[in-house]
């Protein structure tokens, strides 16, 4: 986009750009993680806040963009004694989902090290973005290991590069943002934590904010330098307000009653760790600073705990994110200052003493131009929540038109290990074995391309028999370029974890339904903690219906999982077809992610013509295709059939009761069904 849209142009989303502008003035904050359904403006606002972002010295032709009146003693292209200095805009570097490691913190040529003996050390992006914006879109997304590399950049303000003895530093401190649409899954609640805030974006309710959004994006995209130039003015305002508010930040004034406050709010929410603390407080003096002022006050505190403690506070990833406004409130007000009998305005100064939330001074969003007038609506740019049915409240007909209730799930616990067996070649995850970038070094390879792990005992290996040839006959090793051995590597990949589910009413009774839920529950939860794709097929009544097509958003699936109806009869070879049909759409999608079925069933087949020879047919189609495959056995009683173990016989997978799934049985899960079954051909079809 050559011409951004303006910043201030952006209709509504307060906390969005509030949250942005603190950043800017002080990017101790630690970052902002924006979350929120796709069409909100959220790359709009990022991409537009590098328009105000104030310009920045550079040594010139540093590739690290040092500072000239204090240069890094350590840069790479230093020292920068007595070095010209020039002004230039800060930048905004976007980091795209598909990013390596060398592109994200650069690289070394270890050819050129070996062959030559020179350091060349080509920059990444994170030197790019020193001293501007570093933009992801899409972080949930990012592979786990890029966004460790990244947060701890963030943290420490340096990025290290080390590779085969060669070791490479230099600054990078940047303002970090990054967006996510939570349907796509969630991020891990430690890398939650290493945001300093967050803010959750929604497209407003209103028709006429809505009217008055497309009103302005069409203007815009008739006419960017036309539209921009309307809104001149008041970007420039802000821009000026934030080089004041920078300039006022060292004089902001922290006191005891505040702090106190700060460390009460974090308590009474239980939020792990200190990072929230020292979060919380830079925001605080920020606001103060943005608001024109050098005392933080309450309703400092009170807006720096809605934008930082949100995402600190879930207690597991199925939570949803928010704040209690009224402990929020009680915390505050029981842990601040007494009231002045004789100040009827309590003791912040009343009304007018310059700390209000508006944007005439106090300590709200920037301002807007007064033309096109934005419509009045909701501050955040949300409309409050509709009433949602609850699941106790939305009966499902069963068979013969009865009604059955959802039953809640019992409460989750950690489970078994559930792998696929062999090697894959997935994207990174912690569930079975995969030829990774990262992990332990299983052997060496010619590269192929630009080499990027060397394998030092292998290409020595290589380069040692032709020393003779290439006149060395003493001390040394002359190592030439088809000497060089790329590293194998073996680590964890992700997969497709397919839920299969029997709803019928064999497993009706509530107390058991429940515990079928809870059992399904904790198998999602580990598979977010593995970084799978999940997906959900039910079956009951007369057919199966995929209630959730195969998704990251492991919230998506415990939320399906939670209104699942139960009754009927039991078409068990429906859920199998349809569960080979999405995994047949998925492999063609995405081929390298391998799919692990897990099919909770009580193994009884009593829906439809024929239901257990078609049943037997079904499982069959799986275990021809080498789909690993687990049954969870969820007969209960003194007289049990054993149909579920039979049914995992036919799947050339393995079974396993509700008690044998806890990772606290006695009870093994590993079973070797290939040898059972006699089909070396197919490795995949026990899962381990």
């Amino acid at each position: 986009m050559t011409t951004p849209y303006p910043f201030t142009a952006v209709v509504g989303q307060d906390d969005l750009r509030l949250a942005l502008i603190l950043n800017a003035v002080s990017p101790a904050v630690g970052g902002v993680l924006v979350r929120g359904e796709k069409g909100t403006a959220k790359s709009t606002a990022v991409r537009a806040l590098s328009a105000l972002m104030p310009d920045v010295d550079v040594v010139a032709g540093c590739r690290f963009s040092c500072d000239p009146g204090a240069p890094d003693p350590q840069c790479p292209d230093g020292p920068h004694a007595d070095t010209p200095g020039a002004a230039r805009a800060a930048r905004m570097v976007e980091l795209p989902v598909g990013a390596s490691e060398d592109r994200l913190v650069g690289a070394l040529d270890i050819e050129r090290a070996l062959a030559e003996g020179v350091k060349a050390f080509e920059p990444g992006l994170l030197a790019d973005a020193h001293r501007g914006i570093l933009y992801v879109d899409e972080v949930n997304l990012l592979h786990d290991h890029l966004v460790d590399l990244l947060l701890d950049a963030a943290a420490m303000g340096a990025s290290y590069v080390e590779r085969e003895g060669v070791s490479v530093r230099h600054a990078a401190r940047f303002l970090l943002v990054g967006t996510m649409n939570p349907e796509e899954g969630e991020l891990r609640p430690q890398l939650l934590d290493r945001f300093g805030l967050t803010v959750e974006v929604a497209a407003s309710r209103e028709p006429e904010q809505r009217v008055e959004v497309v009103r302005r994006r069409l203007a815009y995209d008739d006419d960017p330098e036309t539209f921009v130039a309307r809104w001149a003015g008041a970007e420039a305002e802000v821009r000026e307000r934030i080089v004041a508010a920078r300039g006022l930040l060292p004089r902001v004034t922290l006191g005891d009653g505040a702090l106190t406050q700060i460390a009460a709010t974090c308590a009474a929410f239980e939020v792990d760790g200190m990072r929230a603390d020292i979060v919380m407080a830079r925001t605080a003096t920020a606001l103060a600073a943005w608001a024109g002022r050098t005392e933080v006050l309450a309703e400092d505190v009170r807006q720096a705990a809605l934008l930082a403690l949100p995402h600190r506070r879930r207690r597991n990833p199925f939570d949803a994110p928010g704040l209690d406004e009224d402990k929020l409130d009680e915390t505050l007000d029981e842990f601040g200052p007494d009231d002045d009998p004789d100040d009827p305005d309590g003791p912040d100064g009343g009304p007018d003493d310059g700390g209000g939330s508006g944007p005439d001074g106090g300590g709200g969003v920037p301002p807007q131009a007064s033309e096109p007038t934005e419509p009045a609506g909701e501050s955040d740019g949300k409309s409050p929540e509709s009433p949602a049915e609850s699941p106790a409240e939305a009966p499902a007909a069963g068979a013969g038109g009865r009604q059955q209730q959802a039953v809640s799930a019992g409460d989750p616990f950690r489970t078994k290990m559930l792998s696929v067996p062999g090697l894959g070649d997935g994207a990174a995850g912690r569930r079975s074995r995969a030829r990774t970038q990262h992990g332990r070094t299983t052997g060496s390879t010619r590269p192929r391309g630009a080499l990027t792990k060397l394998h030092l005992a292998a290409t020595v290996q290589a380069a040692a028999p032709h020393q003779r040839a290439r006149g060395r006959s003493g001390p040394g090793l002359v190592v030439r370029r088809d000497d060089l051995r790329q590293a194998t590597r073996e680590g964890r990949e992700g997969n497709l974890v397919l839920f299969v589910v029997d709803a019928s009413g064999s497993m009706a009774a509530r107390q058991r339904m429940g515990a079928v839920k809870g059992a399904v529950l904790s198998l999602l939860l580990d598979a977010y903690q593995r970084r799978d794709k999940v997906g959900l097929v039910t079956f009951r009544g007369t057919g199966a219906e995929v209630a959730l097509p195969p998704t990251s958003s492991v919230d998506a699936a415990a939320a399906r999982l939670e209104t699942l109806p139960t009754g009927g009869r039991t078409p068990l070879a429906a859920g199998l077809l349809t569960a080979h049909e999405v995994l047949r759409v998925e492999r063609l999608r995405d081929p390298a992610r391998r799919p692990l079925m897990v099919v909770v069933t009580d193994g009884r087949a009593t829906g439809g013509p024929e239901p257990v020879r078609l049943a037997g047919r079904a499982a069959g189609l799986h275990a021809v295709e080498g789909t690993a495959s687990v049954v969870v056995d969820c007969e209960s009683g003194l007289v049990r059939l054993g149909l579920a173990r039979q049914l995992a016989g036919q799947l050339g997978g393995t079974a396993v009761t509700l008690d044998e799934l806890r990772a606290d049985a006695i009870a093994g899960l590993v079973k070797d069904v290939q040898s059972t079954h006699g089909t070396p051909n197919h490795t995949s079809r026990r899962a381990a």
